[in-house]
């Protein structure tokens, strides 16, 4: 799920040692649009706290178009956007499951289970290979294939937004070294 198509797969691969490099990990990338002008879009992080500032996010840019413009994997024009996953962020990965337990997510499959696709709950972790999720109405704990997923976001809800103030707030208060 970080990428999506086989082309997007060869550009995670071209540049995910890239983001290395600079202690990062590419969480999702996406080459969008048609033929025209399109979008190459990398969400990425720090592995150790999953956050990323803006020279962070400028200096991964930088990197990245240095090696796109000496490899030229894309044909035509394009945009490059570098950025941070965002509070109500794409889950990617099935530690993702595991790191937000208790908060609510969308999830969409790309094949039916139970005669559907998607999903929204309280995700409840992770059995094996499987996403757990509460959903709701439901008495049992659904499981989900982690490789059957084609989407899954965090939901934006107010507890999501309280855990991501007391994130901000402790990394504030948390005295930083100078120079």
């Amino acid at each position: 799920m970080r990428a999506k198509t086989a082309e997007d797969r060869r550009l995670l691969e071209l540049l995910q040692p890239v983001a290395e490099a600079q202690g990062l990990q590419i969480v999702r990338l996406r080459l969008m649009g048609g033929t025209q002008r399109r979008r190459l879009q990398i969400m990425a992080e720090r592995p150790a706290d999953h956050e990323i500032d803006v020279e962070q996010c400028a200096q991964l840019s930088r990197a990245v178009s240095e090696v796109l413009d000496a490899a030229d994997p894309i044909a035509g024009e394009y945009l490059l956007e570098v950025s941070s996953p965002g509070v109500d962020r794409p889950l990617t990965r099935l530690a993702d499951f595991d790191l937000y337990e208790g908060l609510e997510a969308r999830l969409e499959t790309d094949r039916l289970v139970e005669g559907r696709k998607r999903f929204r709950g309280v995700l409840a972790g992770t059995e094996g290979e499987n996403v757990a999720i509460d959903l709701e109405g439901e008495a049992d704990t659904a499981l989900i294939p982690f490789a059957w997923l084609a989407e899954a976001k965090l939901v934006l809800t107010d507890e999501l937004l309280k855990r991501g103030a007391r994130r901000v707030q402790s990394n504030t208060d948390t005295p930083k070294e100078e120079d």
